[in-house]
């Protein structure tokens, strides 16, 4: 016998031919299907909202290397009882509204979306113990202006140490501020909240998990201390959990972070989240990067001419140097 495989080789035998089922351009419909929030990931399963009962899902396989992330607005078909040994499968996703993304470093070219479908980024910042880093404060915004996201500077442990040196920073720039203190009242935190699907980033030890579990009781996120030695605090969250506030809209808790990459971010959009000083920028020079360096921005002439506050253009151009300085 000729070829390869003699009869006695099981490779002779023909092997099941590839494609024998009939192909089609006609995709499943899930009519059946129900509409359902993603409120946390974990090793491929994720953790749904649907009708207000909370689903294990596994994603299906036709949605293939699409990510779903925590925020994302899904379908679902299968069990989504809720009860014990229960999968369901996520069949679509919506498309997004808003995307909140972080790189590790400035040159890693790896996106980490974070969360899908925010409204309000809450940069949650201590006033010591660890002392505030205005420079993943500067990142953080630039990231929630880049999103399309409504900033929230929410300093925390006002006990221990006054607000008004931070806050003199960023008054220019128009971010809205709260102020909390350990055991205090969070009428104003709650109110800014109200309504909005906000993620809650910042430090290890900054207070997260402290301002959760008092938002939402019943969240029992683990609260960690900082070490006295390096100033800095402990992981206690994992992963980032969306949680319903009592009183209407939604938190995500997200892990602390120790920098905030900024690699996805392209700095010539930066200035479209300020329509105030993008209107004066009209007249630079091809390629102007609206810098502190640049000898022709329309920036600094607008400045001269008393149509621009300096502190804003000198705030909006750290935002702007925070893009390209490692932090």
């Amino acid at each position: 016998m000729s070829g390869r495989y003699s009869e006695h080789d099981h490779e002779h035998y023909e092997r099941p031919r590839r494609r024998t089922r009939p192909r089609t351009k006609e995709r499943p419909r899930y009519d059946d299907a129900q509409d359902g929030v993603v409120v946390t990931v974990d090793r491929g399963r994720f953790t749904l909202v649907v009708d207000g009962t909370r689903v294990l899902a596994m994603k299906s396989r036709p949605l293939g290397r699409k990510g779903v992330v925590v925020g994302d607005r899904v379908r679902v078909v299968g069990d989504t009882s809720g009860s014990e040994g229960a999968l369901a499968r996520i069949v679509e996703v919506a498309e997004r509204e808003t995307v909140l993304r972080r790189t590790a470093d400035d040159d890693d070219p790896v996106e980490r979306i974070i969360v899908a479908n925010a409204t309000q980024l809450a940069v949650v910042t201590a006033l010591a113990d660890p002392e505030p880093r205005p420079g993943l404060i500067d990142r953080a915004l630039v990231a929630a202006y880049d999103a399309g996201l409504q900033p929230l500077l929410c300093l925390t442990k006002a006990d221990l140490a006054a607000p008004d040196t931070l806050l003199a920073t960023y008054r220019s720039l128009g971010v809205p501020w709260v102020v909390t203190r350990r055991g205090g009242d969070l009428a104003e935190l709650r109110e800014r909240l109200a309504g909005r699907v906000s993620v809650l980033v910042g430090h290890s030890g900054v207070g997260k998990s402290t301002l959760v579990n008092a938002l939402v009781p019943e969240a029992h996120r683990d609260v960690g201390l900082v070490n006295a030695v390096t100033g800095r605090g402990r992981h206690t969250s994992t992963s980032a959990l969306m949680l319903a506030l009592p009183g209407g809209g939604f938190i995500v808790d997200t892990p602390g972070i120790r920098s905030f990459g900024l690699a996805h971010v392209r700095p010539e959009h930066l200035i479209e989240a300020f329509p105030d000083l993008d209107e004066m920028t009209e007249d630079c020079p091809r390629g102007c990067t609206h810098g502190a360096d640049e000898p022709e921005c329309g920036l600094d002439q607008a400045v001269l001419e008393g149509q621009a506050d300096p502190d804003r253009v000198t705030s909006f151009r750290r935002l702007l140097a925070a893009r390209y300085a490692a932090y």
